[in-house]
């Protein structure tokens, strides 16, 4: 007999062999129905895979995250199986689930896939899903593996397999198709109701540009049509809210092959928006006792040498640039926080001095795959709103929880209301990812553990997803769509000050050693400006938005009028902009409803004669004639409101 530990604590004894399912049978026939699949020990295992020793179990449905990557990994096989049949020959590399669907790369030789043929597999994957075809997980040697995609003409698997230890191989199959990979999967097919495949791409094999360019198929699938209908309405709102065509129409970035791929070019309202975002945050900073530096965009090779980010993120890096002296090599620069722990070092440091707050808006430079650039969420180039922190041993919670409390002042102006906390822990089973001594891990992750509790935070704990120097608590952030974003970042790192002998003198008279936090609450300015387009579709909020009011003389002889208007708005810092083309007033307002602008101000006669103005709030509102006084402070209070 064996033991199961439920999730409220009770005990229940089984005989050693039983699976997921037949415990979930156990409760209720509806809730072995709804699960698809279960955390034994936090692995996840198929509801049919047996377990043979005492476990905590935990049982996963489509709402859970757990659920629906193994939901998606198994739709990833079972088009595998419709490519199989219709394209004979097709060779395959991965298929794994991702954060909304799956892909798989296949190689079709000399054959193509266009859009025009995605309807065809998915009619054949419904058809076997109706076949209620059984997942059947298989042990196999690794030569017998081998074997098997050697027969097939399957390079890929074939240099998956070399990769893997004997013993610890496994394949799926599911009707005529057999796939290497270590699962888990659902029961079977039949509870894939609605199958959608989403675009075709081109993929290196290995993410390796030297490498075959094979062809990626993306798709989604949901347990019932509603879902596929409800996501597929969403997909649409999504491309109307996409950051690139938003940013294009608002006239805020662009970019140039001639420049280069992956580097944006912020046009004068996206520049003047990111100054005010800096400048809000500066602010906030000040407040909290940060002090602004500002270092140099390349830095010596061997200063990344000495954090250990060449050793670990080299190949993420740009090439190194070389000088006319021998043997002297620089990088652009991949982060700040290397910079600053030599600012910390420029002069001695009492424990009186701490905690050092230094904060820096600095822009670093990684390499990129072209394949992965996507607007501004994945650039070669961006700004962090970079700063770390120095500190003594007593000070770190204290610290920790004043940087939660700016993140979360920055997310509530920002109008973000949905997120919750990730811990990302090192990996226990692969300490060898990272540098720095247990105990400085322990101590590490504890603190931030217990600053998330001690602030109520919603958190969920990732083992494996630590920076190679520290653990961290990563916001991940909810949009107007549902779709989860990483925004801002808080790390404890005890090793970059031991790797650059950051010393402090205590109130003994001894050297110690500070503990360093790096945060940064947007993450960086491409990636949250990005977000907050698409969580906003370009209607900022009031104080942030590029051009506050347009004023519409509805004739030419109201110009005068306008213009008067325009600069007495300005003299109070109201961003405001004169419309006075020869257009109908019709026109004019349509086309600056489109540009998102809050606020228009329509001026005739009338109002020349009385010094008012109409006013005209973004999405057709009226709010009525309104002396022009009454009209600025209406602004400013709204403005008030948004920031505090």
């Amino acid at each position: 007999m064996i033991k199961i530990t439920f999730p409220d604590g009770n005990i229940k004894e089984f005989e050693s062999g039983i699976n997921a399912y037949d415990i979930a049978m156990s409760i209720s026939p509806r809730l072995a129905a709804d699960v698809i699949a279960a955390g034994i020990n936090d692995e996840i295992y198929d509801m049919e895979r047996p377990i043979n020793c005492d476990a905590s179990i935990k049982l996963y449905k489509w709402d859970d995250a757990e659920a629906k990557k193994v939901f998606w990994h198994s739709s990833s096989h079972l088009m595998a199986e419709a490519l199989e049949f219709l394209y004979p020959g097709i060779k395959f590399g991965i298929g794994p689930a991702i954060d909304n669907g799956f892909y798989y790369d296949v190689d079709l030789g000399e054959k193509q896939i266009t859009e025009a043929d995605l309807k065809a597999i998915e009619d054949k994957m419904l058809e076997f899903a109706r076949d209620k075809q059984h997942f059947v997980r298989t042990d196999v040697p690794k030569g017998e593996a081998m074997k098997t995609f050697k027969e097939k003409g399957d390079q890929y698997k074939c240099e998956l397999i070399e990769g893997l230890e004997d013993g610890h191989i496994t394949f799926y199959t599911n009707g005529s198709f057999t796939d290497l990979c270590r699962g888990p999967h659902l029961l079977d097919t039949s509870v894939i109701k609605a199958i959608k495949l989403t675009s075709i791409a081109g993929a290196y094999w290995r993410g390796d540009e030297h490498n075959k360019m094979l062809t990626r198929i993306y798709g989604i699938t949901f347990p019932k049509k509603s879902m596929l209908d409800e996501y597929l309405v969403l997909i649409e709102e999504a491309k109307k809210r996409d950051h690139r065509k938003l940013g294009k129409e608002l006239e805020l970035f662009t970019f140039s092959n001639r420049v280069g791929q992956g580097l944006p070019l912020w046009l004068p309202k996206g520049a003047d928006l990111r100054d005010r975002l800096q400048d809000f945050l500066k602010k906030v900073q000040k407040k909290y006792g940060y002090l602004p530096v500002i270092t140099p965009h390349i830095g010596s090779k061997e200063l990344y040498v000495t954090s250990g980010h060449w050793a670990h993120y080299g190949a993420d890096s740009f090439r190194p640039i070389t000088t006319p002296q021998e043997g002297e090599e620089y990088l652009l620069k991949p982060m700040n926080c290397t910079h600053h722990c030599e600012i910390y070092r420029s002069k001695p440091r009492s424990y009186r001095d701490l905690p050092l707050r230094f904060a820096e808006f600095g822009t670093v430079y990684r390499y990129e795959q072209s394949g992965e650039l996507h607007g501004l969420t994945r650039v070669r180039g961006f700004t962090q709103d970079d700063a770390h922190l120095f500190c003594r041993q007593d000070q770190i919670k204290e610290e920790f929880c004043k940087v939660i409390d700016i993140i979360l002042y920055v997310f509530k102006t920002l109008g973000f209301t949905q997120y919750e906390a990730q811990i990302s822990l090192r990996d226990p089973d692969n300490k060898e990812k990272y540098i720095g001594t247990d105990d400085n891990w322990a101590k590490a992750e504890g603190a931030i553990i217990e600053a998330a509790a001690e602030k109520g935070l919603h958190t969920v704990v990732e083992k494996g997803e630590a920076a190679f120097y520290g653990p961290k608590l990563d916001f991940m952030v909810k949009d107007a769509l549902g779709r989860k974003w990483q925004l801002g970042t808080i790390q404890v790192d005890y090793n970059l000050p031991e790797r650059f002998e950051l010393e402090y003198t205590d109130k003994d008279d001894k050297k110690a050693r500070p503990v360093m936090i790096h945060r940064a609450p947007f993450g960086s300015m491409e990636r949250f400006i990005a977000v907050l387009l698409e969580h906003t579709a370009g209607k900022f909020p009031l104080w942030l938005t590029p051009d506050q009011v347009v004023v519409l003389p509805v004739s030419e002889k109201i110009n005068d009028f306008a213009k008067k208007v325009c600069d007495l708005l300005n003299n109070y810092d109201i961003r405001a902009a004169i419309d006075d083309r020869n257009e109908t007033i019709g026109k004019k307002i349509r086309e600056n409803e489109l540009k998102r602008i809050p606020y228009l101000l329509i001026v005739g006669e009338k109002e020349a004669e009385s010094g008012t103005v109409s006013v005209r709030k973004q999405g057709g509102v009226n709010v009525g004639t309104l002396a022009i006084d009454d009209f600025v402070k209406m602004i400013k209070d709204e403005i008030n409101q948004q920031l505090n």
